[in-house]
């Protein structure tokens, strides 16, 4: 079975899209065979089940979806 864990580097960014749909990325498999699949976070819940044997790793970075953005600083003059 595969590690699940939240602490691999590198972190996606924007740039990391989904195989599936080309949504942003926040689940990243790392296949046994040495290749990666990028899931969004709906793939990432349809197919990862499927494909825990085939792993050795699972970046899984969905608990961003509910992180709150920092405000940025108004100017008032």
């Amino acid at each position: 079975m595969a590690d699940v864990t939240t602490a691999l580097a590198p972190t996606l960014t924007a740039a990391d899209r989904c195989d599936r749909c080309g949504a942003r990325a926040y689940v990243r498999a790392c296949l046994s065979s040495g290749g990666e699949l990028l899931f969004c976070a709906h793939h990432g819940r349809e197919h990862l089940p499927k494909l825990q044997d085939l792993t050795t790793n699972i970046q899984d970075e969905t608990d961003r979806l509910h992180e709150t953005p920092a405000l940025a600083s108004v100017d008032e003059r």
